[in-house]
């Protein structure tokens, strides 16, 4: 049952019982509240910067570019 809605309910059930009713809501609050973790691109906005850039050039917008919509480009005049 794993990966369907119903083995999901079994897991939720099950967690709820082993670790209580605020299982949920007490691993949401620690995932919204950790501050001060230099990881990622928080480190180092410069190196963000850069990437931002580089994926900017690699995206193509050909569509954008010529003036076209993306309906016009599919062929749809919706």
């Amino acid at each position: 049952m794993s990966g369907t809605k119903a083995g999901g309910m079994k897991a939720a059930a099950t967690n709820k019982l082993k670790y209580g009713d605020g299982f949920y809501a007490e691993i949401g609050k620690k995932g919204g509240s950790v501050t001060g973790v230099g990881k990622g691109f928080a480190s180092n906005p410069e190196l963000a910067r850069i990437a931002g850039a580089m994926g900017g050039r690699k995206s193509s917008r050909l569509g954008v570019r010529n003036g076209e919509g993306k309906n016009q480009r599919r062929g749809t005049n919706e």
